[in-house]
């Protein structure tokens, strides 16, 4: 009997499958339920065949041997734009689009550059489709262990690129707006990606509670300024933490009272500790508590700090 987490995982694949052309979207309907549930990107690379990302690694597809063309890769980008590219331009200069379901499309091609900047991507030569996923529940053991007398701390969630951090992150926002297993809170989001919403038509793809607003597609330190000027928000989020402008809206929003939420790529703490960037922003005590996300045998296991010494 599969599960409700099971069967939205199942549900998501075949929403971002539908965004291939008709050979590559027959051939992946023979997945395993187990693979389709598990599944995290489709691969698609000029010249070879369709692989599919699984937790243990990327695999082909059955019955898809062919390589892929590059009338595959047009089709996928006609699919999900609905053939109104134009719409996505300022997205394409990004390097991705994220489309209906939240799903977010990784481009690679020839760039078009301008005065210094980007502002194309022709002869397309790999996609990456990566699937939306949201695990309902994901925070439930964690978010006892970031409140202190109700109070929520501000945390920092860590792993190795993969571990989880965007999906912790974004059922921490739900929780905390929805208000489960904490006072509702206003949480404001700088979702610089389209990966922790996935506004679409203004309309957030991911569940991500009624007491949420969402900056989508702006840089982090611009978008958090923003929501804290004009939203009064009483937690802001983030994902990945990767530039001093950001550590700096960070550290403006503490100070005027703002519980923060954010991510970064670490392997632990001490991985953390040695980089310049996340030194200064250790070293300002923005937050009280850290998540390391660890991948045991496939399981993921959070290990929660303080700053000094290990909570559990």
């Amino acid at each position: 009997m599969r599960n409700n987490s099971d069967q939205l995982a199942i549900q998501r694949f075949m929403q971002a499958a539908a965004l291939l052309p008709p050979r590559q979207r027959h051939a992946l309907a023979a997945f395993s339920e187990i693979d389709k549930a598990r599944a995290e990107e489709f691969r698609l690379r000029m010249g070879q065949p369709l692989t599919v990302l699984l937790p243990r690694g990327e695999v082909p597809v059955p019955g898809c041997p062919e390589p892929i063309q590059g009338e595959d890769l047009s089709a996928v980008f006609e699919i999900a734009t609905q053939a109104s590219a134009h719409t996505v331009l300022d997205r394409v200069c990004n390097g991705f689009i994220t489309v209906q379901g939240g799903h977010r499309i990784g481009l690679c091609g020839a760039a078009v550059v301008q005065e210094g900047s980007i502002t194309n991507l022709r002869q397309l030569s790999s996609l990456a489709i990566r699937i939306a996923r949201e695990i309902s529940g994901a925070a439930e053991q964690v978010l006892p262990a970031l409140t202190v007398g109700g109070g929520l701390r501000s945390t920092l969630i860590l792993s190795p690129p993969g571990g989880g951090k965007t999906t912790l992150l974004r059922d921490l926002i739900r929780r905390i707006s929805a208000g489960i297993g904490t006072m509702p809170l206003r949480v404001g989001v700088a979702d610089e990606r389209g990966e922790l919403c996935a506004l679409y038509h203004g309309v957030p793809q991911m569940e991500v509670g009624p007491l949420t607003d969402v900056m989508d597609g702006c840089p982090k330190e611009e978008g958090l300024m923003m929501l804290l000027r004009g939203m009064n928000p009483q937690v802001l989020a983030a994902d990945e933490i990767t530039a001093p402008g950001d550590i700096a809206a960070l550290e403006t929003a503490a100070n005027c009272g703002v519980i923060l939420l954010a991510t970064a790529h670490a392997r632990s703490l001490e991985d953390l500790g040695t980089r310049p960037l996340y030194q200064r922003l250790l070293s300002l005590k923005l937050f009280q508590r850290a998540v390391l996300i660890e991948r045991e045998q496939g399981i993921r296991q959070f290990h929660i700090f303080s700053l000094e010494k290990p909570l559990c």
